[in-house]
């Protein structure tokens, strides 16, 4: 589990720093101040490992690379299995790459890495870690699992003929043929990320979609009843499906691997997600973090759990009010002050309803409503403050703000009051 991030001449900062939650943590700021860049470079401090360079089909996950001429350094520092490790490492220009320490790297744990566009990336420490051969420390196996969006439906292909993993469809469908442990893990999964009781995700029958398919193809049971095949779907509930899969592939080949090479599971897991609420409706949005927590509970009691996440939503920040621990979660937001990106860990203070949160210091607007209406409210704040208040600028102001606003808006209840009371409005 990471617990220190600094970057120096990297990135759109001259300097970030991070002093992490040991369980939630959010990352909001606008496009562009470095959410994305925040998330692989924790994945690369966990891994030493970019997913890009390891997949070459993504087009997340890059290098990072120095801002601009100078020495760059990222410091970072997380819990390993037996101790807290701490690394500072430099980009050398001249191979275009950062240094590494010798020798065999700590170990952070299981670390799961779900990107915005749709690719995900695995790190086991029983899978992916070195290995000693002959009395020395020797990286010889995959050094991460890395997928496309294409390749977490399709399958991860390894050397020849060989897979690293058979992807959502074949697991799935081989999972519900053998209605074992992972079957009964994915349902529950989907369950708990369902967004409510009434509108909970089912694995319904297989089917086949195609006379040139003959692949047994899963199926997600809607709310009315009929069974879509998962390919289907809606681009939220392929999200939803995604993430309950690659979290129940990922807990189960880990146990898996432990036992076969005679060790006990990992009790540190550290998940970064990008835009947690990427494709989810408003009703999955305010519930997906929750649950999140919920289901890695779930899948191991013996574990803890880091989760990472960058967000643009105000109902995924209102969502977290009722779970948010100052304790052990945390809140960065960057912003983009007189032309330099900022980094500041903010104080989660309760909003209490999601338009507050559009204009608190996560989203920074003037309202919640629209551009025209936030533009014009300006203008008649503005007449509202005058001692002697024009009337026909006034009535103009009125018939605008009528086309704009609601009946039931607040702002109505100063406004007719001064228009009646001064004669511009009866």
């Amino acid at each position: 589990m990471i617990k220190h991030l600094k970057m120096t001449n990297v990135g759109p900062a001259a300097k970030m720093e991070l002093e992490f939650g040991k369980r939630l943590n959010l990352l909001t700021g606008d496009n562009g101040l470095g959410k994305s860049f925040l998330l692989d470079i924790a994945w690369w401090a966990l891994t030493r490992r970019w997913p890009a360079e390891i997949n070459q089909k993504l087009t997340a996950g890059k290098k990072a690379l120095p801002a601009a001429e100078g020495r760059a350094k990222i410091s970072f520092s997380f819990s390993g299995k037996s101790k807290e490790e701490s690394y500072e490492s430099s980009y050398l220009r001249k191979e275009q790459a950062w240094t590494g320490r010798p020798g065999r790297p700590a170990n952070p744990g299981l670390v799961l890495y779900a990107m915005s566009d749709g690719s995900f990336a695995v790190w086991d420490p029983d899978r992916n870690y070195w290995r000693t051969q002959g009395g020395l420390d020797v990286q010889d196996r995959v050094p991460a699992y890395v997928f496309s969006p294409m390749e977490v439906w399709d399958g991860l292909p390894g050397q020849g003929s060989t897979w690293l993993c058979n992807g959502l469809i074949r697991d799935w469908a081989g999972w519900q043929k053998e209605k074992g442990r992972p079957f009964s893990q994915l349902k529950s999964v989907l369950k708990v990320l369902s967004p409510s009781t009434k509108e909970t995700l089912e694995p319904g029958d297989l089917t086949r979609i195609s006379l040139d398919d003959v692949r047994d193809m899963p199926t997600i049971r809607m709310p009315y009843r009929q069974d879509v095949a998962v390919v289907h779907a809606s681009s939220g509930m392929r999200r939803i499906m995604a993430l309950a899969y690659f979290l129940v592939w990922a807990w189960e080949e880990h146990k898996q691997a432990a036992k076969q090479i005679g060790e006990p599971a990992t009790k540190q897991i550290t998940f970064l997600i990008d835009e947690i609420e990427s494709h989810l409706h408003p009703s999955w949005q305010r519930s997906i973090v929750p649950a999140l927590l919920s289901v890695m509970e779930k899948l191991t009691r013996n574990a803890e759990v880091q989760l990472i996440t960058a967000t643009h939503s105000p109902l995924i920040m209102a969502s977290v009010e009722p779970v948010f621990d100052s304790q052990k979660d945390a809140w960065f937001d960057l912003d983009l002050t007189k032309d330099k990106v900022t980094l500041a860990k903010r104080q989660f203070v309760r909003q209490g309803e999601v338009s507050r949160w559009l204009m608190s210091e996560a989203f920074d607007l003037g309202s919640a409503r629209s551009l025209p209406a936030e533009n014009l409210l300006r203008q008649a704040a503005e007449i509202l403050s005058e001692k002697v208040i024009d009337h026909e600028r006034a009535k103009e102001l009125d018939a605008q703000l009528r086309g704009l606003l609601g009946d039931t808006d607040p702002f109505w209840i100063r406004w007719r009051y001064v228009g009646e009371k001064q004669g511009w409005l009866k």
